[in-house]
């Protein structure tokens, strides 16, 4: 990828108080903002909600916005690294076997960071930070849809299905477990991934005609 000029430093993260968490803090965040809205919730309602001052919840961060922010990047950073990790040609190994990867560690990653990728499937984009997110989240459907159409010239998968859609219904298939994933429930998050995978592929399955 090309850049127009030099590349912007990273933002400073301001260095917390002692005594306070800023992980605790954006978890916080996360489940207010889950439960009541993201909109409906306040800097004041995150430091009561932990027992803080507004003043404390400033010195770790520089608003609601940047809660937001943070929170998106948790739900989409590790994702982007397994869909980058996909994309990559790797010798002995198929388009059709990275793609069963991706699938399978998208599950993982959403189990481990299921509150912010709830918070990801809300957002509608009603600020630049929203915006962004979503800009993060089309392209890595417009990647995962690129190795869907390797996977089919590759003959492994049935071509009748546009690349597109079938990257949008993978992607649909793992976040729906947000709905209902519970890590103390019924099943490990190894046989979601396992199950998923199987209904996903036994369906793309080529078959000969």
């Amino acid at each position: 990828m090309t850049t127009t000029g030099p590349a912007e430093p990273a933002p400073r993260r301001r260095r917390g108080r002692p005594g306070y968490d800023q992980q605790a803090i954006l978890r916080a965040a996360v489940e207010l903002f889950n439960r009541k809205g993201y909109d409906a919730t306040s800097v004041g309602d995150v430091a009561k909600e932990l027992g803080l001052t507004k003043p404390a919840i400033y010195h770790h961060v520089t608003g609601k916005e940047d809660l937001l922010g943070q929170a998106l990047d948790d739900a989409l950073d590790e994702l982007t690294t397994v869909v980058a990790e996909a994309s990559r040609e790797r010798a002995g190994e198929t388009a059709y076997e990275r793609l069963r990867e991706v699938v399978r560690r998208s599950v993982e990653v959403l189990v481990a960071h299921q509150p912010t990728v709830t918070l990801l499937l809300r957002v509608r984009g009603n600020s630049e930070v929203e915006l962004a997110a979503l800009e993060r989240r089309r392209r890595l459907d417009d990647r995962l849809a690129a190795l869907v159409a390797d996977a089919v010239a590759e003959g492994a998968l049935r071509d009748d299905v546009p690349p597109p859609l079938v990257s949008r219904l993978l992607f649909g298939m793992v976040n729906s477990l947000v709905e209902w994933y519970r890590p103390d429930g019924a099943y490990e998050p190894a046989t979601v991934a396992g199950a998923i995978t199987t209904i996903v592929f036994d369906g793309l399955a080529r078959h000969e005609r």
